[in-house]
């Protein structure tokens, strides 16, 4: 399948991870390089994580290790290989500023740091109409 970025095919993005419905937290691929990705997520009101409209912290951090889990995907899928599945090895950081409402799309950045034997430490930066709203540095392990 070829695919052209940025995308929001919700089928071609669910299947680069290993999240499904109502668990998805990311809806657009945006842009992708091997150290680097943006991917986005508009909250919807049905959502798991929103409370009388707003997305709570817990689905902010979700969405943010859904983007490290989109990257690796993609990388995968550009492979010709099926995308694993990940985990949150450790949150470094995490930094919180504002909860997003539904309606608001998130905008998140991923920056690979390093990469060694299936670890991927990264920092992530969402935003919400170009303005910071949470941080953070974790690590992802792969299966």
């Amino acid at each position: 399948m070829e695919i052209t970025l940025p995308t929001s095919d919700k089928n071609f993005v669910e299947s680069l991870i290993p999240q499904r419905y109502p668990f998805v937290m990311v809806d657009t691929l945006n842009e992708y390089s091997e150290e680097f990705l943006i991917s986005g997520f508009t909250i919807k009101e049905e959502n798991i994580f929103v409370q009388k409209g707003v997305f709570h912290a817990s689905g902010v951090i979700e969405h943010q290790a859904q983007s490290v889990a989109l990257h690796t995907g993609y990388k995968y899928h550009l492979l010709g290989q099926e995308s694993p599945t990940g985990y949150i090895g450790a949150i470094k950081s995490c930094e919180i500023h504002v909860l997003p409402n539904t309606g608001e799309l998130l905008e998140t950045e991923v920056t690979i740091l390093n990469e060694i034997m299936g670890v991927t430490l990264v920092n992530i930066i969402t935003k919400v109409n170009g303005n910071i709203i949470a941080t953070s540095q974790m690590k992802t392990v792969v299966k």
